[in-house]
């Protein structure tokens, strides 16, 4: 199966006293594997809440989303649970690396949590940490390392227990440009690599020549997609 996820109508709306605000109004989207997709729009456009659903971390309004041919909107929590912690990956904003752990240990504790065969976990971690570019800073603690390298940690992190799809939002927002070019060459690498699929949003029109899909949000809707 090419496409990963299939979602069509989606809406999500916020009430807001008597009215309803429409974050989403009527999203059709498609993720295909080994792409590099592109969630392109202005800050409250409706990137963020889009990759929330599409990656089960919230349910839509209205509409349906098919992960690999189920629909995980109609699937319980319990279900949902287990797609992100097994199939899912996410690097947020917010890097959230644990400081007290190297960069080494803040990859395996994910393989830890996953339930990663305990044999693995060592080759699994510093692969990871290779495949970001990082095999020379593993024993480094976060604070010991710039803005552009913990992010890749966290991008290592991310696809430690082999994700089917990884979503980064706004994963270069705090970095300069040429650190941010940078991260998403390492997207990229991955997803060569890895064979995975990377939704990605960002407002940066700089990303558009690398990315395999664009689909350019406003006001909750998608007004253009290219491929």
């Amino acid at each position: 199966m090419n496409n990963i996820i299939e979602a069509t109508g989606i809406k999500r709306g916020f009430p807001m006293g008597e009215d309803m605000f429409w974050a989403l109004n009527g999203v059709d989207i498609t993720i295909e594997k080994g792409k590099l997709t592109l969630l392109k729009g202005r800050s409250g456009s409706g990137k963020t809440t889009l990759m929330n659903i599409l990656g089960a971390l919230d349910n839509p309004t209205e509409g349906d989303v098919l992960f690999r041919g189920k629909s995980i909107s109609k699937m319980s929590e319990q279900k949902r649970s287990l797609i992100r912690r097994n199939d899912i990956g996410f690097v947020f904003q917010s890097i959230a690396l644990v400081s007290m752990m190297t960069a080494y240990e803040n990859v395996e504790f994910i393989l830890r949590i996953n339930k990663y065969p305990r044999g693995e976990h060592k080759r699994r971690a510093e692969e990871c940490l290779r495949l970001v570019g990082l095999e020379s800073r593993m024993q480094h603690l976060p604070q010991e390392l710039s803005g552009g390298e913990q992010q890749r940690v966290a991008i290592a992190r991310s696809i430690a227990h082999k994700p089917l799809i990884v979503f980064a939002d706004e994963p270069t927002a705090e970095l300069d440009t040429k650190t941010g070019l940078k991260v998403v060459k390492v997207f990229k690498d991955l997803i060569k690599e890895e064979g995975i699929a990377v939704v990605l949003s960002s407002h940066d029109p700089g990303l558009v020549e690398i990315a395999d899909k664009v689909y350019e949000m406003e006001d909750g809707k998608i007004v253009k997609g290219t491929t």
